[in-house]
């Protein structure tokens, strides 16, 4: 069994609790935004919280791949700013310890997150994304519940549109109902009331429609009108069912797991371009090879942040991280197009980042904590001071 050495424990313990703390509020604080859309998306639909919590589950990957660097980060950022602040830092330097010496084992973690980023993006991800968009689509396929909102407008996609202007506490009660249906005969039937009671009939899937005081007009195919006025009528509405299986996974190239990828761009042909399925490749191992960098760029941050304070080096480290996303989603755009072969698309952002990641390390190994990164943030952080005295100036008390 491999012993770390004390210092070594010592620094995944503090970095270990951080990561995760991170990673769930993160996690959570995505799947909630999300959790609300969708309930508002199935809100007509046939057991939507189960559809949701299935939604959630499947979506907790994909939030888990986006957020880890920033969670690795974050967590890296605040255990080097925790021990510069109690000088344990300075007491490591001093006993001979260098900072590429202490950076090995932060190194380390990125090395075994960066093999779960392996497995995430390239087996886990595409089955659950495959696995979200069945349960969406069984979800929208499953159609009306029974329950009418006020002002909501309910297609069961048979022809049949129904909707009201106003609805009792329990859903059952409808005033001023509007109900419109398409015959297979191309005729057209507009139904309107002064009120509706609506009644589920669970043995036959339907739900019952007591109309009273309104108006009927059949237009036939031909479009000749016929007017029927009503006291009291009823009609069957059928509840929603699933019409429609859900196309077999690989369509898209995001379903597709690593190696189907690699097999797929081997083999001319397909319904997918070379460009797009090595993209996808490149940029899924793009970022797992990312996370072994960010110590190299946290560690001397978190260092600086003690003389120029903590802000700055989050804001500039955060917007260079949110730039490097997006210049690899560009990437692979601009692959999937044929604009470039895919290797120098979405390798060329790497190199940079990596290069960045290396060259702000270096630059901090004589001074730690003096980086490239640090002087413009202090260089921005004078600017605003300066600032805000031309706007702001103190006034001096009267004597």
């Amino acid at each position: 069994m491999i012993r770390l050495p004390i210092l070594d424990r010592y620094a995944v313990r503090l970095t270990t609790w951080p990561l995760l703390g991170t990673l769930g509020v993160t996690l959570i604080a995505l799947l909630l935004e999300r959790v609300l859309r969708l309930l508002d998306v199935l809100s007509l639909s046939n057991d939507r919280f189960g559809f949701v919590v299935e939604l959630a589950a499947n979506l907790a990957p994909h939030y888990i791949g986006l957020s880890l660097p920033a969670a690795f980060f974050v967590a890296l950022f605040l255990v080097a700013a925790r021990l510069n602040d109690n000088s344990e830092i300075d007491a490591m330097l001093a006993s001979g310890r260098s900072l590429t010496r202490l950076a090995v084992p932060y190194v380390a973690i990125g090395l075994v997150l960066m093999a779960f980023s392996f497995a995430l993006f390239g087996f886990i991800q595409p089955y659950s994304r495959y696995a979200y968009r069945a349960v969406m689509h069984s979800a929208q396929s499953a159609g009306w519940n029974g329950a009418l909102p006020e002002g909501a407008i309910i297609s069961t996609g048979e022809g049949l549109l129904i909707t009201a202007d106003s609805v009792s506490p329990d859903g059952r009660l409808l005033r001023h109902i509007f109900i419109r249906q398409l015959g297979d005969d191309g005729s057209d039937l507009i139904t309107t009331a002064r009120e509706a009671e609506l009644r589920l009939n669970p043995e036959s899937n339907t739900a019952i429609l007591t109309l009273r005081d309104g108006n009927q007009v059949r237009f036939t195919r031909k479009g000749q009108p016929a007017l029927l006025r009503f006291e009291s009528s009823s009609a069957e509405v059928p509840l929603g069912t699933v019409s429609e299986l859900m196309r077999d996974r690989g369509r898209d190239e995001r379903e597709l797991t690593s190696i189907e990828l690699l097999e797929q761009a081997s083999q001319p042909g397909g319904t997918m371009t070379f460009g797009a399925l090595m993209g996808e490749f490149y940029g899924r191992l793009a970022r797992a090879l990312t996370l072994p960098l960010l110590p190299l760029l946290a560690l001397p941050l978190g260092l600086a942040a003690k003389r120029s304070g903590r802000a700055p080096g989050v804001i500039i480290a955060g917007l260079i991280l949110v730039a490097y996303q997006h210049i690899l989603q560009f990437g692979e755009s601009v692959a999937e197009r044929g604009g470039a072969p895919p290797l120098l698309a979405v390798g060329l952002p790497f190199l940079l980042f990596a290069g960045l990641c290396a060259w702000v390390f270096l630059s901090s190994r004589k001074r730690p904590g003096d980086t490239p990164v640090s002087r413009v943030a202090a260089v921005i952080d004078d600017g605003v001071q300066w600032l805000r005295a031309r706007l702001w100036p103190v006034r001096q008390a009267k004597p």
